[in-house]
């Protein structure tokens, strides 16, 4: 078994594995805070496009990882665990100086026991939801985690009861967006008229997450175009492959809707929109930071649920929503996501904007997540390594 050694070395390797597009974005912001303090570090693992562009060197397509619900996980179990053994050697082999997962629980968890336990410093970036259920994987995680960092304040409190080191770093798209959204900006970018009625709608970044809302958000698309032919709805993919599949899934529900498919800048269309329908998920924490009225919807398989609604102990599941504690913005999951509950909700949220009691809400949260995430966890990850 490899020694644990404190870590004083200038060119430090960093294995790091995000798994999916919201921690692609953690991780190049950390990536970066991390080049600015130790200029030779190099950096391996599993990464997205952000994070290679910060030179990380990938081992494996992202969206390996990429898979929500029991069953689907199941199917890519033997894949996964063949991966996650092949993943643990090369890390051990190039003798990575720390090790960092970014959410990917049920992956990152079990290699970083496997590091651990060859003396490799382990951190895992973004809490498993612990706090709402499966609360006794605090055990495995302090088993396989060296420290803790959180994305939400709320978070830290059953870290601390165990005895895992912790620390809040914020969010940076909190930082990296303005605390007032150039919606007029956006609107010129994308081309838009500044007078349109325009929706965003974002069925998700995952396969399976369009496999679940494609079709509901499609035709919930058609009921509100009846409702106002003018009404402008933008739809961005994150890459070629979500696009294929919403288009074809566009062609066999409703081929004559006319929807607006944009390639990513999925920002730029939600900072332009009046309103957003969309899958709950870190895009909500976006929309809010954008300070706009959204409608939040999730499906998954009805095995999944069977299962989930047993063990989670949420009263919300939207970002905006848990942390303000109150329901801040509309959300429906599973059996109560409906065309006709959707299309009620986004007509509302379009007519009516955002009340100034949300907006006051919106802006305090924002300020609070403004804890500049990538540097805070470079600082508290050196200072407890000494790095």
């Amino acid at each position: 078994m490899k020694q644990p050694s404190t870590l004083k070395k200038a060119n430090l390797k960093i294995a790091i594995v995000a798994g999916e597009t919201s921690g692609d974005l953690l991780g190049a912001d950390l990536l970066e805070a991390f080049k600015a303090k130790y200029p030779k570090a190099d950096f391996l693992g599993i990464a997205g496009p952000s994070m290679e562009q910060q030179g990380c060197k990938s081992l494996y397509p992202m969206d390996e990882l990429a898979v929500i619900g029991i069953w689907a996980i199941l199917k890519r179990l033997p894949r996964l665990l063949k991966m996650r053994k092949q993943l643990a050697k090369q890390i051990i082999l190039w003798q990575a100086d720390l090790f960092i997962g970014i959410d990917a629980p049920e992956f990152n968890l079990g290699l970083e026991k496997m590091l651990k336990i060859q003396g490799i410093k382990t951190v895992h970036y973004v809490s498993p939801s612990i706090w709402a259920w499966r609360e006794k994987r605090i055990v495995k995680i302090k088993a396989a985690v060296d420290y803790m960092l959180t994305l939400f304040p709320f978070e830290t409190a059953i870290y601390n009861q165990h005895q895992v080191p912790v620390s809040c770093v914020g969010h940076p798209l909190a930082t990296m967006l303005p605390l007032v959204a150039e919606s007029a900006k956006a609107r010129e970018a994308l081309g838009l008229n500044t007078d349109a009625k325009v929706l965003a709608m974002l069925p998700g970044s995952r396969g399976s997450e369009i496999k679940y809302l494609g079709k509901l958000f499609i035709e919930t698309a058609r009921r509100l175009k009846t409702a106002d032919p003018d009404l402008q709805i933008l739809v961005p993919l994150i890459n070629q492959r979500r696009r294929n599949q919403f288009t074809e899934l566009l062609k066999n529900t409703a081929p004559d809707l006319s929807l607006t498919l944009v390639d990513k800048r999925s920002r730029e269309v939600m900072c332009a929109a009046d309103a957003i329908l969309l899958a709950s998920g870190t895009a909500t924490l976006e929309a809010m930071l954008l300070k706009k009225p959204m409608v939040v919807a999730y499906k998954v398989s009805t095995f999944s649920y069977a299962i989930y609604s047993r063990l989670i102990k949420l009263k919300y599941f939207s970002l905006p929503n848990l942390l303000s504690k109150q329901p801040l913005v509309p959300e429906f999951i599973q059996d109560k996501a409906t065309v006709d509950n959707l299309s009620k909700e986004v007509t509302n949220q379009l007519s009516s904007g955002l009340p100034t009691s949300q907006l006051a809400e919106y802006q305090f949260i924002h300020k609070s997540l403004r804890l500049g995430a990538g540097n805070k966890a470079v600082e508290v990850l050196t200072k407890h390594f000494k790095l």
